[in-house]
């Protein structure tokens, strides 16, 4: 079972954010431990009388249970695939108001994927001043096969002075500058805002803004996210 002295379930009704429209539960059908795997299973139900059409998906955190400031985290799994579906492991500050809100406060993406092309994954370092986000982005295309058809290790390297991305040990993009800022407070400049403790998030989002919404191609069956270890 999920170990709760590590991890929190995240609950949240669709459209909460990027226009997604899943809802977070902590149903045994959206996460779950099976064969050695932490499972998170988006699901599609459709109602019988009204033909409606909802998702429910799993979200879970390590906020104020496993904190840190610095570090390596590594993460061994299997990605779902299919039009609309979009995985992601990632970091976010435990006090995300410290510098104030997204995305002065900071975002680290281990791993992004849009499941209509599985055979290639993002890996962002988000940050910047006001309203406006800053990427720093590193990638990796498979030339055979696809990140669902089996295991890969998606692991970020976190030090004082520099942020590199990383898959399978092969290095996608290194970052050693950044900075952030207060509207009418001017900067505050490197290494804020990546010099605080930050928690890690793993979830499967259905729709939104960036992979666009389910069609009838997408098989939920499919679109399960299975990780052996973080």
């Amino acid at each position: 079972t999920i170990d709760k002295t590590k991890w929190n379930y995240e609950l949240h009704e669709p459209g909460w954010v990027n226009n997604e429209l899943q809802s977070y539960t902590n149903s045994s059908k959206n996460t779950y431990v099976k064969d050695g795997n932490l499972v998170i299973q988006p699901i599609k139900t459709v109602d019988k009388k009204t033909g409606n059409v909802t998702y429910t998906s799993g979200r879970v955190n390590t906020q104020n249970k496993v904190d840190f400031k610095y570090g390596k985290v590594e993460v061994r799994a299997k990605l779902p695939k299919g039009q609309g579906i979009w995985p992601a492991i990632w970091m976010m500050p435990t006090d995300d108001s410290l510098y104030g809100g997204w995305p002065k406060c900071g975002e680290m993406d281990i791993m992004e994927l849009l499941g209509n092309n599985p055979s290639k994954v993002y890996q962002t370092l988000h940050y910047g001043k006001s309203s406006t986000d800053v990427q720093s982005q590193g990638t990796k295309t498979l030339t055979k096969g696809d990140f669902s058809s089996s295991y890969h290790i998606y692991s970020v390297e976190w030090n004082p002075d520099s942020i590199s991305f990383l898959i399978d040990g092969e290095l996608t993009k290194t970052i050693n500058k950044w900075y952030t800022g207060t509207e009418g407070m001017g900067l505050n400049t490197y290494p804020a805002p990546f010099d605080q403790n930050f928690y890690v998030i793993l979830n499967v989002a259905v729709g939104g803004n960036w992979p666009g919404n389910p069609d009838a191609t997408t098989d939920f069956s499919k679109a399960k996210m299975l990780v052996d270890y973080v």
